[in-house]
């Protein structure tokens, strides 16, 4: 196990979408995902045009329902909802729009108690107080051997 590397934590969407490509290491050892991520990727398919598009984003979808046992977004998730919402006020940023459904993702982290895997640290900054986030990287890590 790496020094980044946890034994449980979730992944949010963005690494769902490149998992393939993440090297085992830079991922927790137990990968959970929130029923928002799932959310994220049933609506995919119908965010494009694209017939091959469409298909792939289907077929992510089918394989992630069929890997993962989503964490419900359950009233303690709602109840963290607040402190992950306060947390962006005091770092001034706005918690509405596209961000909205990163505060959902965030507070099952922090209602489950796990660090918060992302190819997008940047959209969780001002949580630091609230979540662990490990930003994660596609490139292969370099053990030095």
């Amino acid at each position: 196990m790496s020094d980044r590397q946890h034994p449980r934590g979730i992944v949010d969407t963005s690494v769902v979408i490149e998992i393939a490509q993440i090297p085992e290491d830079a991922l927790p050892a137990e990968i959970a995902v929130s029923a928002i991520t799932l959310t994220e990727l049933a609506a995919g398919p119908h965010a494009t045009n694209d017939p091959a598009e469409r298909a792939r984003r289907q077929d992510r979808l089918q394989r992630a329902e069929a890997t993962f046992d989503p964490i419900r977004f359950d009233p303690s998730t709602a109840r963290s909802c607040g402190r992950v919402y306060a947390a962006l006020i005091s770092a001034g940023r706005k918690a509405r729009g596209r961000r909205a459904l990163d505060v959902l993702i965030a507070a099952t982290a922090v209602a489950a108690e796990l660090p918060l895997y992302t190819r997008n640290p940047s959209d969780f900054v001002g949580l630091e107080s609230v979540l662990e986030v490990v930003g994660v990287d596609t490139t292969p890590t370099d053990t030095g051997r």
